[in-house]
């Protein structure tokens, strides 16, 4: 067994429900980035049917879900073009600090530098956390941190045949 489906049976286990796991992984669901994406079809088709066991596995997946969301990625990078447009955020005023409503929100709006991107908001980062790499050492990079997270694009949940 890969470490995909390992990750699945644990994760059935401790929610007490490890009976499923052979059903899971005829169904395709071998990973869990793929059993976040769980609903209640899909628990139909795996053959979840006991009410108890259905509402048990998708808060699990809910928790799944929001454990992402706490997590900061480790790379945020966009693939545009040296040659791009400086800015593509267009402020209503000159100064940083002067806030502008948005609904019932506050944000902060300012002016991008440069060489930014300028498809971030200067309210949670700066202009300055922005590095350019070669396009060859960005591609070395991208490639080491998949391999080092065990993440193949060629293979299942990436990609499908």
């Amino acid at each position: 067994m890969s470490q995909g489906p390992n990750l699945v049976l644990q994760w059935l286990s401790k929610l007490h429900l490890a009976q499923y796991v052979e059903s899971f992984l005829d169904n395709g669901y071998d990973d869990l980035e793929v059993c976040k994406q769980i609903g209640e079809p899909d628990l139909d088709a795996i053959g979840v049917h006991v009410k108890y066991h259905r509402h048990k596995l998708l808060t699990a997946v809910q928790e799944l879900k929001e454990e992402d969301r706490r997590k900061l990625p480790g790379y945020y990078f966009t693939l545009e073009p040296l040659g791009a447009p400086a800015c593509h955020h267009t402020a209503q005023s000159d100064r940083v600090d002067e806030p502008r409503s948005l609904g019932s929100h506050t944000q902060t709006t300012g002016v991008h530098q440069a060489s930014c991107p300028g498809n971030h908001n200067l309210r949670f980062t700066d202009c300055n956390d922005f590095v350019t790499y070669p396009k060859l050492k960005l591609k070395v990079l991208i490639r080491d941190k998949l391999a080092k997270d065990g993440i193949n694009l060629g293979e299942a949940p990436y990609t499908h045949k």
